[in-house]
């Protein structure tokens, strides 16, 4: 079963080379390919000034990590987000979500979790990114480089007893894994991520599969009309989660009812301001509730 995100990007328009500067760019060429066009009036660039902010490797059993990350400049011990990112890599959007963070006070890293199985900005076509990429990264390999980017933070101004973490997309669901997984974990922010799904040997249980497991509770932000995420599929992940764990029961699923799939996704037709302000907003304040 593909990726649900990957589904509904496959649907979008071809790239109009006209729109946003951005494209241009090594990082964002192959995610902007695949996404369609970004759309100029929509799209938010966020400085970093007062940042400390730019590329960096986190250590791991196996090599090196590359990331990005964001932070007050001069601070420590910093409340942290870990920001996953969506099939297309750590591309600009998810790159000023940490600034965007970082302006809130917050320590914000986004590891490369495709590095070992290749780059995604070299793709220009989704069903290519999705089996050559996307479809040979083993949910354990996420979650190991997750724990040493948490890691990573702590032993870089982060303040490990206040560690969230937020994902888009495919992100999403790696948000509900790991808050299933790290129980230093104080909370998770997972939008529109996918929920249902059949076991494989890479991706060995769904999330619906692991409610009763949450370890720290989770947020999660869903589009009513989103074309690849069932209503069906939220309203029975609403069910686990009432009957789940302590942290489960904790957790709440918003629903945005005319918000489609990447609502969040600011350089994408689906955008959608209002519903996009107040989930990010929502979303702080689950951070700052749940102590992070």
């Amino acid at each position: 079963m593909k990726d649900q995100d990957a589904q509904f990007d496959s649907l979008l328009p071809p790239l109009r080379l006209d729109r946003r500067g951005f494209i241009a760019t090594t990082v964002a060429a192959g995610f902007s390919l695949a996404a369609g066009p970004a759309v100029a009036s929509t799209a938010i660039s966020t400085d970093a000034n007062g940042l400390v902010a730019g590329k960096i490797d986190i250590p791991s059993p196996d090599g090196k990590i590359p990331a990005y990350h964001a932070a007050p400049q001069g601070k420590k011990n910093l409340p942290t987000l870990i920001v996953v990112q969506e099939i297309f890599g750590v591309h600009e959007y998810i790159q000023d979500v940490c600034r965007r963070l970082a302006h809130q006070g917050y320590l914000a890293i986004a590891p490369e979790l495709y590095a070992r199985q290749g780059d995604p900005s070299k793709y220009t076509e989704i069903p290519k990114l999705q089996a050559e990429i996307v479809s040979k990264v083993p949910d354990k390999q996420v979650q190991g480089d997750l724990d040493a980017t948490a890691a990573w933070a702590a032993a870089h101004g982060g303040n490990p007893d206040r560690l969230g973490i937020l994902g888009f997309c495919w992100g999403g669901r790696q948000v509900w894994l790991y808050a299933a997984h790290n129980p230093k974990l104080k909370a998770g922010a997972a939008w529109y991520g996918q929920l249902a799904g059949e076991p494989s040997e890479l991706k060995p249980k769904p999330v619906l599969a692991i409610v009763n497991d949450l370890k720290a509770p989770v947020l999660g932000a869903y589009g009513g009309k989103d074309a690849g995420i069932s209503q069906a599929d939220v309203d029975r992940m609403r069910i686990e989660l009432a009957k789940g764990s302590a942290s489960a029961k904790a957790s709440r699923i918003d629903i945005y009812p005319e918000a489609p799939h990447a609502f969040h996704a600011d350089y994408r037709p689906s955008y959608r301001k209002a519903e996009a302000e107040q989930a990010w907003t929502r979303m702080l304040d689950w951070f700052k509730q749940n102590g992070v």
